[in-house]
């Protein structure tokens, strides 16, 4: 089995390491609050108190991380991945940044001389296909690289796609979150005016659900209690994937069509709606929440 440095064990990161040590690969946990190391330390996990130490004897490192500043540091600095992984070793990051840093890390690693391949590796699924092993990867980086991923990313994963060079697997990720995010919004909005225009919000999904506004924001995901049993409006917007997180992504595909001069207003007025609804106080509530913004509360 491989030996893991594993970076990052927030609530995408905790499960998606249990997934590998329940495929029998043995890790080296950090994280910077060490609690949620110390949770996975058993027979096969032990608590690295640096990403040094999590990645000095490291086949492969996977990162779970933030933001775009917090990959920079966590694998470029002196005491980083880049500067302590052996010879050969395979980088693995899965958080979702920006396009220009997975690319400028990616060229870091390739500079250090001692053959470490890197992959961007950003997911979809949230909290629940984490837990549930379901993710979906969208991975940047060499042919070679990503043959060798394959295996372990298989163990947290369903589908893994290989969308191409460094920095791909970014690109993919904000393109899809670009599309989640708006097409939520256009649901909202939908049910919001059929309570205006007296139209009962089941027959309202019954209709669309298998016509031409069928999506998954609406047929996986619905933002209204009841047509979907799974979906976080019937447990109070607990989250899946917060409001938070979507502003993240809606702010990283609005930097990216400014960088290259892309045409995309729809992206820019739905980071526009998440900003208000965060700063109304939806930031912790699931992004489908985003149905509050737009008229009185949705009752159960």
């Amino acid at each position: 089995m491989t030996r893991i440095g594993f970076i990052g064990l927030g609530h995408m990161g905790l499960p998606m390491a249990r997934h590998l040590l329940a495929a029998g690969h043995h890790l080296a946990v950090h994280d910077a609050v060490a609690a949620k190391a110390a949770s996975l330390t058993d027979d096969r996990a032990r608590t690295a108190t640096s990403v040094a130490e999590a990645t000095r004897d490291a086949e492969i490192v996977i990162t779970m991380l933030p933001e775009g500043r917090h990959v920079q540091e966590v694998y470029t600095t002196s005491d980083g991945v880049i500067a302590n992984a052996p010879r050969g070793c395979l980088l693995i990051d899965c958080s979702t940044i920006d396009v220009e840093t997975a690319r400028a890390v990616s060229v870091a690693a390739a500079g250090a001389g001692r053959g470490l391949d890197m992959l961007d590796a950003p997911v979809s699924g949230g909290v629940s296909g984490a837990e549930g092993a379901a993710l979906t990867f969208m991975v940047g980086g060499s042919e070679t690289a990503f043959a060798r991923a394959r295996p372990v990313l298989a163990s947290m994963g369903k589908r893994i796609v290989h969308a191409g060079a460094a920095g791909a697997g970014q690109a993919a990720k904000i393109c899809n979150n670009l599309i989640l995010g708006v097409s939520m919004i256009a649901v909202g909005e939908a049910f919001q005016l059929a309570d205006r225009l007296g139209l009962a919000r089941d027959k309202l999904f019954e209709v669309s659900a298998h016509a031409s506004g069928q999506c998954w924001a609406l047929t996986s995901y619905c933002p209204v209690p009841g047509p979907v049993p799974a979906s976080p409006a019937n447990r109070n917007y607990q989250p899946g994937f917060t409001s938070r997180m979507m502003r993240k992504d809606l702010k990283l595909a609005v930097a990216a069509a400014r960088a290259t001069g892309a045409v995309a207003p729809l992206s820019g007025e739905a980071c526009h709606l998440y900003d208000l609804f965060c700063r109304s106080g939806g930031a912790d509530l699931d992004f489908s929440a985003i149905i509050k913004l737009f008229g009185r509360e949705i009752d159960a």
